[in-house]
């Protein structure tokens, strides 16, 4: 009965002690959940991956009302799944300078989706949409996630790649 009324009332404090969270180094909260016992031989893979990787990865994400997930790129597809909360709006950025917002949650009449994929390449960021409290969301990283894979965009030179996303930028990066 107690955890049921926990549930009910929860939020994003009861979310990150709950699961375990910690401070992810992008911003929010997160907590690896699955590794593949599999891998990838470096030689199957694309030549920007440096040697082999795990076959998937998976973590929960935790992002809150006034943080967000800064800028980056990694060489592989990420897939984000919705939990709880409210709905996550994910920047993305093609290679070739295309603009996209995805919208993650749980009310496809708003234009929400339940699941969606970041391209592998693609410079992405995210925040809680309409300044509601938080978002809890779930990504799936294959060829899976390697800190060697990752890139935190630079404001300077990310702007100066794409001039004509200036705003959402500078909004969405640390430095």
């Amino acid at each position: 009965m107690l955890e049921q009324k926990a549930l009910k009332m929860k939020n994003s404090k009861f979310w990150v002690d709950k699961l375990d969270l910690i401070p992810h180094p992008e911003g929010g909260y997160y907590r690896e959940t699955y590794r593949s016992a599999s891998t990838i031989p470096q030689a199957a893979l694309t030549a920007d991956f440096s040697g082999e990787r795990f076959l998937s990865t998976a973590i929960y994400f935790l992002l809150e009302a006034g943080n967000f997930s800064a800028f980056h790129c990694i060489r592989s597809d990420e897939m984000w799944h919705f939990y709880d909360g409210f709905p996550i709006g994910i920047h993305m950025i093609s290679p070739d300078g295309e603009y996209r917002l995805m919208k993650i949650g749980n009310d496809p009449v708003a234009g929400a989706l339940f699941q969606g994929v970041v391209p592998a390449g693609w410079w992405f960021a995210a925040e809680v949409l309409d300044n509601q409290p938080y978002s809890l969301v779930g990504c799936t990283v294959a060829p899976g996630f390697d800190f060697a894979d990752f890139e935190m965009a630079q404001r300077a030179s990310l702007i100066n790649e794409f001039p004509m996303h200036s705003a959402i930028i500078q909004r969405l990066t640390r430095s």
